[in-house]
């Protein structure tokens, strides 16, 4: 099982990469089960959740040509024959977006069996509004062990409300509406970046959708959808770790690739830590401004402060002058990482949601075990600015969502290596 070493106390400086954004990516390489055609999808990162995917798709029929190491790390997918429409579990146990292909698979084939989710272990993450939802649109769903299975001739519109903003739920059904018929219309729908990058590839598809980015959409559905060509979204959440490793480090860091446009909690609350930025087109400059002063954050839904940054800020708050609270509103048990931290030498006590980071504490090197993909970089960053070596187990997590991390902070001054085969490579 590979490891990262670590060894703290090294500013990054330099320009450092943002990959394609898994979280975009997933979706839409769901999507291609839409059509019969080929999509084409440039800027999808290598990591571990797309090979998964990939072979989720395979497993279906699908034709999938992954193009790392070309123009674009470019993918071509080509769902002609679905030949057998199920998500079997010893492919999806590992990731939670395998819920994706429900509604894609229901609305082209009328048929869907798809095994209970799986991924990072924070808390409920509850499919029920996605199952609700195809539901009002004709399905039948039943629950046979482990698995769920929809049915229906054809879908039909209707309107729903979503009883909580949901992501991956507004995905599902936002693509099992395109082939519906007549008008849906979708309420109290998520807006991150990741659903407006969805419905583009949708409406090249052609697709007929009002209202992306939006927290109401309505969707025409149509008989059928063609292929496209689409480039994924910036990793916005990559970049943000990106941006709190300089600041951690005392660095001049800029961050390339990226939207700062999708960063904008996060862009605030440096500023109000002390921390100097400059915005550009497409890149961001974070440089040290002296002591880092404490900020209180309460994760929520896009726009508001990302709960897939949480951990890697409360890493950063550690270094910082003054008591700090994070409340995480999105997800139950997402604070695992704290005993890792406190470990390494933190000031941090949990009350229900609210963490409490007492800082500033020098961090000591350690060997700490990697809970889940964004504890992981939470304990990259702390190692960053620990005083000796510092073994990170259980890097797994991190290669389902950051593509080749260690290799890009090492190209910034970084002292990391892994231990261990790395993905990708044999």
């Amino acid at each position: 099982m590979d490891k990262f070493v670590v060894r703290g106390g090294n500013p990054l400086l330099g320009t450092i990469k943002v990959s394609g954004a898994k979280n975009s990516a997933l979706p839409c390489m769901a999507a291609a089960i839409l059509t019969e055609d080929e999509l084409i999808l440039e800027n999808i990162p290598q990591v571990q959740d797309i090979e998964t995917e990939r072979k989720l798709l395979v497993s279906m029929g699908a034709e999938v040509q992954l193009g790392y190491g070309r123009a674009q790390h470019r993918t071509h997918i080509k769902c002609a024959v679905l030949s057998d429409p199920v998500a079997k579990y010893e492919i999806v146990k590992t990731m939670r977006a395998s819920s994706l292909v429900l509604g894609p698979l229901i609305a082209r084939t009328g048929i869907a069996r798809v095994a209970m989710p799986g991924g990072c272990a924070i808390g409920g993450r509850p499919i029920d509004m996605h199952l609700a939802a195809l539901e009002q649109m004709g399905a039948t769903i039943t629950q046979d062990h482990g698995y769920l299975e929809a049915r229906t001739n054809r879908l039909k519109g209707a309107h729903i409300v979503f009883d909580k903003i949901t992501v991956t739920g507004t995905e599902d059904i936002l693509m099992a509406a395109t082939l519906a018929e007549g008008e849906t219309i979708l309420e109290n729908c998520a807006r991150e970046p990741e659903v407006t990058d969805l419905a583009a590839l949708l409406l090249a598809m052609g697709a007929k959708i009002e209202g992306a980015g939006t927290s109401t959409m309505k969707i025409q559905g149509v008989t059928r959808l063609h292929g496209a060509r689409h480039k994924i979204n910036p990793d916005r959440i990559e970049a943000g770790t990106f941006l709190m490793a300089g600041a951690i480090t005392g660095g001049d860091l800029n961050v390339d690739c990226c939207d700062p446009s999708h960063l904008g909690a996060l862009i605030a609350k440096l500023e109000q830590m002390g921390v100097r930025i400059d915005v550009g087109k497409d890149s961001i400059r974070v440089r040290s401004g002296g002591e880092l002063k404490a900020a209180d954050i309460s994760t929520e839904e896009y726009p508001g402060f990302p709960t897939d940054m949480q951990a890697q800020f409360m890493a950063l708050a550690t270094q910082a002058e003054g008591t700090t609270n994070v409340t995480e509103n999105i997800f139950e048990n997402r604070f695992m990482h704290v005993q890792e931290l406190n470990r390494m030498g933190a000031n941090i006590s949990v009350q229900g949601r609210t963490a409490t980071v007492r800082g500033k504490t020098p961090m000591q090197s350690a060997a700490v075990m990697c809970s889940d993909l964004r504890a992981s970089a939470s304990l990259v960053l702390a190692a960053l600015v620990a005083d000796g070596e510092s073994i990170l187990d259980r890097v797994y997590h991190m290669d389902r969502g950051y593509e080749r991390i260690e290799e890009k902070l090492r190209g910034v001054g970084a002292q990391i290596r892994r231990m261990g085969d790395v993905f990708g490579k044999k």
